[in-house]
């Protein structure tokens, strides 16, 4: 099955740098997010994130814990990102933990694709099992 919508982010909290040496910064930051379409509900987000001195060089990878309705039915599961920016290169993979679904999204398998659109707003496409 495929769902598709768009999402808004807000409450970016970044924590001070745990590490940044010689332009190399490494830091931790929460967000929530709020789902719209056939996915609809909110989110948290806890995020690693790498940055260089190569401001087109970037990393990433989160955790994402997802209270929605999905396609009639109610429940929770996480989502796991990794993300990089090699020069601009971007690649990008969002999964659903395996066995991290309750409820009626119990047993929930699949991918999420996230586009960035030209003014800014995130679109979703998420391929799942149930």
């Amino acid at each position: 099955m495929t769902a598709k919508g768009t999402f808004d982010t807000a409450g970016w909290s970044p924590q001070p740098a745990f590490h940044d040496r010689d332009g190399v910064t490494l830091g931790l930051v929460t967000l929530g997010k709020t789902w719209h379409g056939d996915l609809a509900g909110t989110s948290t987000v806890t995020m690693l994130m790498a940055t260089t001195p190569v401001e087109e060089s970037r990393s990433y990878v989160a955790l994402e814990h997802i209270e929605a309705t999905l396609d009639g039915r109610t429940g929770t599961f996480a989502v796991q990102h990794d993300a990089t920016s090699d020069r601009g290169e971007q690649t990008l993979r969002i999964r659903v933990v395996a066995d991290s679904g309750t409820g009626e999204l119990a047993g929930i398998r699949g991918e999420m694709t996230i586009a960035i659109g030209p003014d800014g707003g995130h679109s979703y496409t998420f391929d799942y099992t149930l």
